[in-house]
């Protein structure tokens, strides 16, 4: 008997010093035994409530849900984990429930037991997360909305200073024309350097705004990542660039294999625009070479385009991938000042980065990734 007592006494003070809520109901309903934890959150006395029922203590759609998964727990015959409602102070709270039956030596159920564990502030916190998630999906559409609109607002306005700028240097360019063409005879040799000059400088502006639109597509056209063949698009670049002087010998150095994954179209506007400046910075050299590669770094392809061209003081690499800027004056060779920007563009869309090296005399590199590296 006394063993018996202390186990009764030891049992007790088990479930009275534990945070979850403990209880044992008969197969009636009618309480036989809660813990301390269950009179501190309903602020009820433990022998004010044996032999009530859920019925006398809970509103009734709460009585009756308590009540359902007591006899389901029951039919079961085994633990049956489910989530629960309760009023609080604050509040109705969540808890999860764990219940099991008892069973007498006929294996008949004589009681159901139940273990809650308090999950309100979980749930109020992945509520919380999910209202913070829904205002952020609304403001992301909003915001979308918006960009699509102002990009539909940038190309219209791209085709139109297209479009009117166009129209007066086609003009400057055909009048000057007809000027030397028609009236050389009456016009002083200085005067025909100016409009010399004039042709120039409009066909330089036409280039220009060419050059802006296509800055402008690289920027927001939309990005179609596919299997490209990188090799086969070099040659077709550097067969355009010679067929363009027909008479100028240029190694190029194009090893098969060389692949990717990006936007093809893309991908040829960043192979056209370094390809042709190192086509263009070989001009005055002897035995010009021109050598495209690639080399394995943290995972990642990084292909480089090679020259031995002019090259490039190191002192102003910083800024060689901002729109206008150039390292050669006009004179020297001929250029708006765009492709590399347009290159550095492309290939932040893709993921990548660029780098520059160079020597003046000696040639450039450009080393370039089309995915993000990995960390």
């Amino acid at each position: 008997m006394v063993s018996q007592v202390v186990g009764h006494e030891q049992l007790m003070a088990l479930i009275d010093h534990t945070s979850a809520v403990i209880y044992m109901r008969d197969a009636d309903g009618h309480y036989l035994l809660v813990n301390r934890e269950y009179e501190r959150l309903f602020n009820l006395r433990r022998e004010d409530i044996v032999g009530l029922t859920d019925h006398d203590l809970f509103p009734g759609p709460i009585a009756d849900e308590f009540r359902a998964n007591d006899l389901a727990a029951i039919d079961c015959g085994i633990p049956l984990q489910m989530e629960e409602k309760a009023p609080a102070e604050d509040g109705m709270h969540t808890y999860v429930t764990v219940k099991f039956p008892l069973h007498d030596e006929d294996g008949r159920a004589y009681a159901i037991c139940g273990i809650s564990t308090d999950i309100t502030e979980r749930k109020r916190a992945e509520e919380e997360v999910r209202r913070l998630n829904d205002e952020l999906e609304l403001r992301v559409r909003q915001r979308t909305a918006e960009l699509e609109a102002s990009t539909k607002e940038l190309d219209a306005f791209a085709y139109s200073v297209s479009h009117d700028l166009r129209a007066p240097l086609r003009s400057l360019e055909g009048f000057s024309q007809v000027l030397l063409e028609d009236y050389a005879g009456d016009l002083a040799e200085e005067a025909q350097g100016y409009l010399h000059r004039i042709r120039a400088n409009a066909t330089r502006m036409t280039q220009m705004v060419d050059d802006l639109l296509e800055l402008s597509r690289a920027s927001r056209s939309q990005l179609r990542r596919e299997h490209t063949d990188l090799s086969a698009l070099a040659r077709e670049v550097v067969a355009e660039l010679a067929a363009c002087e027909p008479g100028r010998p240029v190694t190029a150095e194009i090893p098969d294999g060389l692949t990717t994954s990006g936007d093809r179209n893309l991908i040829r506007s960043v192979l056209h625009n370094l390809l042709g400046n190192a086509w263009k910075f070989t001009a005055r050299t002897d035995q010009p070479v021109i050598a495209v590669g690639v080399r394995r770094e943290r995972g990642i392809d990084v292909f480089e385009i090679r020259d031995n061209g002019a090259g490039f003081d190191m002192n102003y690499a910083d800024r060689m991938f901002d729109p206008f800027q150039r390292l050669h004056r006009a004179s020297e060779f001929e250029g708006t000042g765009i492709g590399l920007a347009i290159v550095h563009r492309i290939v932040t869309r893709h993921g990548g980065w660029i780098t520059a090296e160079g020597v003046p005399g000696r040639g450039a590199t450009f080393r370039f990734t089309l995915t993000p590296e990995i960390q």
